[in-house]
């Protein structure tokens, strides 16, 4: 089954590259304290407008607050929306009985608090 295995709560969209081929670039701190992966499958959730979607990580430059949508995600967001990036995992239910996710909590300027 799958379950949680991290999330970054209400980081701040800082920009939206419709010119790039996908994905979504994410600040390499925010990537190690979450433990989220490069090229990882990563869940979108839109809190301005309620849009849902999944897209891939890629990493961004350490301690730069970066959280980009890239491609045809950049049209499922604004500069500026609040985002909650999840990311899944497939357990067994023994895994998941143990399993504590990561939740990575950021200001507006997507710095861990």
């Amino acid at each position: 089954m799958e379950f949680l295995y991290a999330k970054i709560h209400r980081a701040t969209v800082t920009d939206a590259n419709l010119e790039y081929i996908g994905s979504i670039t994410i600040d390499k701190a925010l990537l190690k304290a979450s433990n989220i992966k490069v090229n990882q499958k990563v869940e979108i959730l839109d809190i301005n407008n309620g849009e849902r979607f999944s897209t891939y990580v890629i990493e961004g430059e350490e301690n730069s607050g970066t959280i980009c949508l890239n491609g045809a995600a950049a049209r499922k967001v604004q500069k500026g929306d609040k985002v909650i990036i999840v990311a899944y995992a497939i357990m067994d239910e023994k895994e998941q009985q143990s399993f504590i996710p990561k939740i990575v909590h950021v200001n507006e300027n997507n710095k861990i608090i």
